[in-house]
């Protein structure tokens, strides 16, 4: 079993930044973040691995950075040049011997 836990959300004017965190209760291949907006699919903003490979969505590439502390079992989700499509519930994901387990959610909204 993994535990997840995040923080890190909240209000933010566009072209604002937030950096959510996900601590895992134990070490994880890969961990990533999900976001899903009212009406829509949950999908994949950011991955990365503990090689420290990094994929990304289309749509916040070069605004997003996904980083991680191994030490720490913690990732982070670096948002910069925020944009009012950007708001939804963001949920962390970690993989574990082919399970694959989810955090809370934790609530961003992008308005001025």
């Amino acid at each position: 079993q993994v535990r997840l836990v995040e923080s890190g959300g909240g209000l933010v004017q566009p072209g604002g930044s937030l950096r959510l965190s996900c601590a895992a209760s134990r070490s994880i291949y890969a961990m990533g973040w999900y976001r899903q907006a009212p009406g829509k699919q949950r999908e994949l903003v950011a991955r990365i691995t503990s090689g420290g490979s990094t994929n990304y969505a289309d749509s916040v590439k070069g605004r997003f950075t996904i980083s991680r502390d191994s030490a720490k079992n913690t990732v982070y989700l670096q948002m910069n040049s925020l944009k009012p499509e950007d708001t939804a519930v963001y949920y962390c994901n970690a993989e574990f011997f082919g399970d694959t387990y989810w955090g809370q959610g934790t609530q961003v909204t992008v308005s001025s």
